[in-house]
C-alpha cells in the first residue's frame, strides 16, 4: 500500500468519526435551542412541520428567549437596537395592567402559544421586523414581512401588519443624534392604534432596562386607516375623463379607418367605371358615332375629375370632424413614430432632448434609490467616485430643456411674424395689438398644457393618498395633502413662488418656471419686433440680475457646488425662476440668430475647430471640473451664478454649428 492510499484511508476514518460524533450529540441534545424545543415532536405539531418549526426557532435567534441565558446570547448590537421582542414581552405581559379588550386577549393567546412553540405563533413573531445589521450604514428599515404576516392562516384570530415610526438614540459615542426607523410588527387585527403603541412601548421599555438608550414612537401606520379609491370622488372623476377620452380615441380611429376604406372603395369603383367608359367609346367610334363618343368622353372626364376631387375630407366636414380625428390612435402613432424631420425645423434639438431626458431619468432613479435604500451611508462613498459626477451634476439636463424652450419660442415666433401680419389678425395696431397678441400666445399655451397637467395631478393625488395610507413606507412628499390644498397654484403656474414643503407635485417646478419664462419671453419678443434695442437691453438686464441674485443667495447660504448635495438649496436656488433664467434667455438669442441668418453662416475651419474645442471643454468642465476641488465662498458663489448660463452657451455652439452645416 503506497503512501497516498494510506492518506485516503486515514481521511475516511476521520470523516467517519466526525459523522458519528455529530449523530451522537444530536441524539443526546435536549432543550439547548432558543425555544427549548424537544427533539421529539409534540402531539400538536405534525411531524412534517417539526423541521420547519426548529428552523424558524433557530433563525428567530436568542432574542425571542425570555430567559436571561437566551438574551445573553444576543450580540451587543442586537440587545441595544431591539425594539419589539415578543418573547421579552411574554415575560412581563401577565404582570401589567391592561384592559380586557379583544386585543389584549388575542395578544395573551399569541404569547402563550409562542412559549408553547406553536408554529403559527413562531411565524407571527418571525414576520415582525428586527435589527438585521447595517445600522451604522444607514439601514433605517426594519420592516419584517407584511406578506408573511397576512399569509398565516392557522392563527385563531385575524392578523395584520403595523408600521411604527420610531426614533432611537443610543450611546452618544456611537450615534449622538436620534435616528428615525421604520419597524414593522405583526399584531392581532383587533388591536387599535393606541393598543398597538402600548404593546410596542412595553416591549421597548423592558428591553431598554440596563441599556443606555431612548426609544420614541412618533407615528403608527395601521390597517384600520386604509384608503379605498372607490370612495374617493376624484377617482371617479378620473374614471369618467378616462372613459370619455377612450371613447374619443375609439371614435377618431373608427372615422379614420372608415374614411380610408371608403377612399379605397371609390378608387376601385373609379377604375372599373373608366374601363367601362373606354370600351363603350371604342365601340361607338367603330360605328361612327363620334359626337356621342365626344359627349361621353367629356362626361367621363368630368365625372372622373369629380371623383378625383373627392377624398376622405369630403365625407364629413367642419371643425368637429377635425376634433374627432385628432384623437385617432392610428394618426397619432404615425405622427409619433415619424422619423422624418421637416426642412424648416432644427433637428439638433431632438438629439439634445433625448440625451437630456435619459440624463433626467438616471438622476431621478438614483434619488429614489437613495430615499429607500438600506445603506444610505454608501451614498457618500458612491458620490466620491469620479464618474458619479455625471449624476451629481444632472441639474444641467434641466438647463438643456430651458435652453431648447427659449430657442423654439424665439425661432418660431420670428418665423411666424415674417409670414403673417399680426395687425391684420388682431385688427389693431400699436400697443393694443401687442397686448392682444400676448393674450393669444398665453391662452394657446395654457389651453395646450393645462388639461393633461390637471389630469396627471388627479392621478398623483389619488395614488399618493393610497400610498400614504396603504404602503408600508413613507411617501417622499406630501402630495396627498398639498395637491388638495394648493392645486390652484399649479393652475396659475406659480407654485415655485411658495415654500417647497407646500408644493404639489414637486417635479412640476420645471413647468412652472418654464411658463413664467414664456410670459417674460413673449413680452420681449413682441417688443423686439418694433423696438429691438429696447428688448435686447431688457434681456441683458434680466440676465445680469439673475446672475447677481443667484450669487448673493449662494454666498449667504455658504453653498459650495462641488461639496453640497445638488438639491441642498432646492427651495432657495434650484427651483426659483430668478436663478434659472439664464439658459432660457440664451436659447432665445440663439433662436433669433438662426432666424436672422436663415441657418446659413459661413465660418473658417479654424473658427469651427476653436468653437468645438471651447464648447466641449466648457460642458465637460462643468460636469467633471470641480472633482475634489475646494472653492472659496466667493468663487463658489460665482460658479453657482454663472455655471447654468455657461452650460447654455456650450449648447448654443452645438446647435448653431450643426444647423449651419458644421456639425461633422
Amino acid at each position: 500500500m503506497n503512501f497516498r492510499s494510506k492518506n485516503k484511508i486515514n481521511e475516511m476514518f476521520r470523516i467517519s468519526a466526525v459523522f458519528f460524533t455529530l449523530v451522537w450529540s444530536a441524539s443526546c441534545q435536549k432543550n439547548n435551542g432558543p425555544f427549548k424545543v424537544s427533539i421529539v415532536p409534540s402531539e400538536t405539531t405534525p411531524a412534517g412541520e417539526y423541521r420547519t418549526l426548529r428552523l424558524a426557532a433557530d433563525v428567530s435567534g436568542a432574542s425571542l428567549n425570555s430567559s436571561g441565558a437566551g438574551v445573553g446570547r444576543q450580540s451587543t448590537m442586537d440587545r441595544l437596537l431591539d425594539v419589539y421582542n415578543p418573547q421579552v414581552l411574554a415575560g412581563v405581559w401577565n404582570r401589567t395592567e391592561m384592559s380586557n379588550s379583544t386585543c389584549h386577549r388575542d395578544m395573551s393567546t399569541f404569547l402563550e402559544q409562542l412559549e408553547a412553540r406553536r408554529l403559527w405563533a413562531v411565524r407571527m413573531a418571525d414576520a415582525s421586523g428586527r435589527y438585521g445589521g447595517g445600522f451604522f450604514w444607514g439601514n433605517d428599515y426594519w420592516m419584517g414581512s407584511s406578506t408573511h404576516c397576512h399569509h398565516i392562516t392557522d392563527s385563531p384570530f385575524s392578523l395584520d401588519f403595523f408600521v411604527f415610526k420610531t426614533h432611537i438614540k443610543i450611546d452618544s459615542s456611537l450615534s449622538p443624534n436620534y435616528r428615525s426607523l421604520l419597524v414593522g410588527v405583526c399584531l392581532p387585527r383587533s388591536c387599535q392604534t393606541t393598543e398597538a403603541e402600548d404593546i410596542v412601548k412595553l416591549s421597548s421599555d423592558q428591553i431598554s432596562i440596563g441599556h443606555n438608550r431612548t426609544v420614541l414612537i412618533s407615528a403608527i401606520k395601521t390597517p384600520h386607516n386604509a384608503y379605498y379609491m372607490t370612495s374617493d370622488p376624484v377617482f371617479w372623476l378620473l374614471v369618467i375623463i378616462t372613459v370619455a377620452a377612450g371613447m374619443l380615441v375609439a371614435a377618431g380611429t373608427f372615422v379614420e379607418v372608415y374614411e380610408e376604406h371608403m377612399s379605397e372603395k371609390r378608387k376601385k369603383s373609379k377604375y372599373v367605371y373608366d374601363n367601362y367608359t373606354y370600351e363603350v367609346a371604342k365601340a361607338r367610334q367603330e360605328v361612327g358615332v363620334k359626337v356621342v363618343m365626344a359627349n361621353n368622353n367629356e362626361n367621363s372626364e368630368a365625372e372622373s375629375s369629380d371623383r378625383n376631387s373627392v377624398d376622405s375630407d369630403d365625407l364629413t366636414s367642419g371643425i368637429w370632424r377635425e376634433v374627432v380625428l385628432s384623437f385617432s390612435a392610428k394618426r397619432n402613432l404615425k405622427t409619433i413614430c415619424e422619423s422624418k424631420v421637416g426642412e424648416d425645423t432644427i433637428p439638433t434639438i431632438h438629439g439634445l432632448r433625448s440625451i437630456s431626458m435619459a440624463w433626467v431619468i438616471l438622476g431621478h432613479t438614483c434619488i429614489s434609490a437613495f430615499r429607500y435604500s438600506d445603506n444610505t451611508k454608501y451614498r457618500a462613498i458612491a458620490e466620491a467616485q469620479f464618474m458619479f459626477q455625471t449624476i451629481n451634476n444632472g441639474a444641467y439636463s434641466v438647463d438643456t430643456f430651458f435652453f431648447i424652450s427659449g430657442l423654439l419660442v424665439s425661432f418660431l415666433y420670428f418665423r411666424t411674424t415674417a409670414k403673417v401680419d399680426v395687425t391684420k389678425l388682431t385688427g389693431f395696431t400699436g400697443f393694443l395689438s401687442g397686448v392682444l397678441e400676448f393674450i393669444g400666445m398665453f391662452c394657446y399655451r395654457f389651453a395646450r398644457l393645462t388639461a393633461p397637467y390637471f389630469y396627471v395631478m388627479g392621478i398623483v393625488l389619488v395614488s399618493m393618498r393610497w400610498f400614504h395610507y396603504n404602503s408600508l413606507f413613507e411617501t417622499p412628499t406630501n402630495d396627498f395633502v398639498n395637491c388638495e390644498l394648493y392645486w390652484w397654484r399649479n393652475l396659475l403656474y406659480i407654485n415655485t413662488l411658495f415654500p417647497v414643503q407646500d408644493m404639489c407635485m414637486l417635479w412640476s417646478w420645471y413647468l412652472s418656471d418654464d411658463t413664467q419664462f414664456f410670459v417674460l419671453g413673449s413680452i420681449l419678443l413682441i417688443l423686439a419686433v418694433k423696438h429691438f434695442r429696447i428688448a435686447f437691453s431688457c434681456m441683458v438686464v434680466f440676465l445680469v440680475s439673475s446672475w447677481v441674485t443667484t450669487a448673493m443667495i449662494a454666498y449667504d447660504n455658504n453653498h459650495v457646488p462641488n461639496a453640497d448635495d445638488p438639491l441642498a438649496l432646492f427651495d432657495k436656488i434650484y427651483d426659483k425662476p430668478w436663478t434659472r433664467l439664464g439658459p432660457y434667455l440664451i436659447g432665445m438669442s440663439v433662436g433669433w440668430i438662426l432666424f436672422k441668418t436663415d441657418c446659413k453662416i459661413r465660418m473658417t475651419k479654424m473658427t469651427v475647430a476653436i468653437g468645438w474645442v471651447l464648447s466641449s471643454s466648457t460642458l465637460l468642465f462643468l460636469i467633471y471640473g470641480l472633482y475634489n476641488s475646494k472653492l472659496s465662498p466667493i468663487t463658489a458663489a460665482a460658479f453657482s451664478s454663472l455655471s447654468h448660463t455657461a452650460w447654455a452657451l456650450g449648447l448654443a455652439w452645438i446647435v448653431i454649428a450643426c444647423s449651419v452645416g458644421y456639425g461633422g
